[in-house]
């Protein structure tokens, strides 16, 4: 068993749905709730999510040897919030379908493909290092209010990473929760564990439901979704074929849609994770976690309506802290990457920056804007410097 899922893969995996779910399931129930959701509905929801996300990484992972990792497009659930009120289901269901169907034509034509080669290295790691920067800095800011949680972890960390390295992560986590559960801040009570139930809801295609929410989200997710998960995987040190992956999440969006399934996409901090030295020594193992990860997402997918209470029950600064540590390798990488060119580095810099700040423009997260600025200053740098050739 040790062989087939090692223990540091496990543990990779697991973190991987922690972070996925506590960051952003809360966004998914607004979502709903602004869909006019009966408690059903949002079961359905979260169940196909769960499941759709569960088969993409194993099937996905399984396929190309690589740690693939799919999640919801939280961006694309912040935009279903304020653009369904006023909305009925069926329409909303039309406009996802819509969308589905744009993100699995991006795949099967390969124009999204040749569009990620025009953007360097450098410049995709810096994105990658703006999007991780809040995590890393969020572990050492949960000191502030769990002192006595987060400080035990940071030092077994450097303990464990000094001596053993592949258990580190595993530790820190058992170490975390259980400091936690003495201190009581662990709630299980009142959990009910029970299978949720899909319910197929017929779309119906406005064109102005599809133009109004199908496209946009299908802009956000491409934009701040699935450029960012591309550059996770090139800068860990793999080539993903592109196309297949976009084609085979937006081919799985399109079949579970009619149930609430708004967007899947490539992730990009969980799958950070999976990705990272910590899930497997080997490179070529580490889609061991990434198969891990959608067993858990399997799992929390049946459980449906219970998936909310059960993250809940952990406190805010573990998972904060937990999320961050374990990316501090991939944050490391990243800077190193951007950095790594010399006539890069200004426009790597500017790509880092305007990430990490944030800036949302058009509905459309920083990690695109950062693209755009950091190809804007690398064209312009580049020009200047062959103009006087």
């Amino acid at each position: 068993m040790s062989r087939l899922m090692p223990l540091p893969s496990l543990a990779a995996g697991f973190i991987t749905v922690l972070v996925g779910y506590t960051s952003s399931a809360a966004i998914i129930f607004q979502a709903a709730s602004a869909a006019g959701a009966t408690p059903a509905e949002l079961a359905s929801w979260l169940m196909v999510l769960g499941i759709g996300m569960g088969l993409t990484c194993i099937g996905l992972s399984l396929r190309y040897r690589i740690p693939i990792s799919t999640a919801w497009s939280t961006p694309g659930a912040a935009l279903l919030v304020s653009s369904l009120p006023g909305v009925s289901m069926p329409e909303a269901i039309g406009a996802f379908v819509f969308s589905a169907a744009l993100i699995t034509l991006s795949g099967v034509t390969g124009w999204f493909e040749r569009a990620m080669k025009h953007v360097p290295l450098s410049i995709a790691a810096a994105m990658l290092a703006g999007v991780l920067l809040r995590f890393g800095m969020n572990a050492f800011g949960a000191l502030q209010q769990q002192f006595g949680i987060v400080l035990p972890m940071l030092l077994v960390y450097l303990v464990f990473k000094r001596f053993l390295p592949r258990y580190a992560i595993v530790v820190v986590l058992l170490v975390g929760c259980s400091l936690a559960a003495w201190h009581g801040l662990v709630h299980l009570e009142g959990l009910d564990f029970s299978l949720a139930q899909p319910l197929w809801t017929t779309p119906v295609f406005d064109w102005k439901v599809l133009v109004g929410v199908g496209l946009p989200l299908f802009v956000v997710t491409m934009a701040s979704q699935n450029i960012p998960g591309v550059a996770v995987l090139r800068s860990a040190g793999y080539a993903p074929p592109i196309s297949p992956l976009i084609g085979w999440t937006g081919l799985c969006n399109l079949l579970l849609a009619p149930f609430g399934c708004f967007a899947i996409n490539l992730a990009a901090i969980t799958a950070a994770i999976c990705a990272g030295r910590e899930a497997h020594e080997d490179p070529a193992q580490r889609f061991r976690a990434s198969v891990a990860a959608g067993g858990f997402y399997l799992l929390l997918g049946l459980l449906g309506g219970s998936v909310g209470a059960l993250f809940a029950a952990f406190p805010k600064e573990l998972v904060l802290a937990i999320a961050g540590i374990a990316l501090f390798g991939a944050l490391a990488n990243g800077l190193t990457l951007a950095m790594r060119e010399e006539h890069q580095r200004e426009p790597a810099l500017i790509t880092f920056l305007v990430t990490a700040s944030g800036l949302s423009l058009g509905g459309i997260g920083s990690a695109f804007w950062g693209l755009v600025a950091g190809g804007v200053a690398l064209w312009a740098l580049s020009w200047r410097l062959r103009r006087p050739a």
